[in-house]
């Protein structure tokens, strides 16, 4: 089965005098690791359930591919999702766990003992989940959603309660998902936890919409910043103000910001300045999360 595209129409939730999402459209395309982002109370987990056909919407539609999810055949074999690391039977084994959605999704028992290995949790299946740490459990719910292969992974805050080692790990299987032409979705409300593995965002706050597009377009978004060394420090601040761009000091230079390395390279040419350093400073991506995200009135 080719994966399909998840795509959100529309999509609003009210719970009484609170608008949880609000008009949220977007999509996410097969082949690429799509990281959805908020701060904690976007939105985000009620943008998931309503996906998954666990709340009902209150307006617009969410579909994988062109059908709810409860409209497939067999909806557990075109999506697999973890969204709740703690909704297991504490007195089960890790093993027991998978063995009991066996038979509801078609899969066998050796597919448990396969894909409890595949996370890494092989030397615990046989011991009961409520001994298991949130990591360990979030292996599980990783587990649980791999069980039948499906095109489409879903996965809420799959980081969370992972050592440094676990989310190396994650993100090396996201990649790999990816690269196998799934369709990956992945919710978080840290950036720099989902950055070094995801190919597009989509950025709410207070379930609204606030960017969508590759993680290059967020990039983009930027103010460039050039870190720059010279002996004549006060013509490239001249030279800075003549062109709008801001300085700061920063060590034995400057950091300016607004002007790309070019663009300053050859201002200084022109102007005859002397230059000992000139070094493009990366983006700043959790600062631009964090203005997209910030409220109207300035508050987050």
């Amino acid at each position: 089965m080719s994966a399909p595209t998840l795509v959100v129409e529309g999509l609003t939730k009210q719970f009484g005098p609170l608008r949880a999402v609000d008009d949220l459209s977007f999509e996410v395309r097969p082949g690429a690791v799509t990281g959805f982002l908020g701060p904690n109370g976007a939105g985000k987990t009620t943008t998931l359930r309503m996906l998954l056909g666990l709340t009902r919407a209150t307006a617009g539609r969410a579909l994988v591919g062109d059908r709810p999810y409860v409209e497939h055949e067999r909806p557990a074999r075109v999506v697999g999702a973890a969204l709740e690391a703690s909704s297991f039977h504490p007195g089960r084994t890790g093993l027991a766990h998978l063995q009991v959605f066996a038979p509801q999704v078609g899969v066998s028992k050796a597919r448990c003992a396969e894909v409890l290995e595949a996370v890494g949790m092989g030397h615990a299946a046989k011991q009961r989940v409520g001994k298991y740490s949130m990591g360990m459990r979030q292996r599980l719910g990783l587990a649980t959603a791999l069980l039948t292969d499906p095109p489409v992974i879903v996965l809420d805050e799959p980081t969370n309660g992972l050592d440094p080692e676990g989310i190396v790990w994650i993100r090396g299987l996201l990649r790999t998902f990816a690269a196998e032409g799934r369709t990956v979705l992945v919710s978080s409300h840290l950036l720099r936890e989902v950055e070094a593995s995801v190919d597009d965002v989509v950025v709410i706050a207070h379930g609204r919409l606030r960017h969508a597009s590759p993680l290059a377009g967020l990039r983009a978004q930027a103010t460039p910043a050039t870190y720059v060394e010279s002996p004549r420090l006060d013509a490239v601040t001249a030279l800075a103000a003549d062109r709008g761009w801001t300085v700061a000091p920063d060590g034995a230079g400057l950091l300016v910001e607004g002007g790309t390395a070019a663009e300053i390279g050859g201002g200084a040419h022109a102007a005859g300045i002397e230059l000992h350093q000139l070094v493009s400073r990366d983006a700043d991506l959790e600062s631009i999360f964090l203005e997209l995200t910030r409220t109207e009135g300035g508050q987050r």
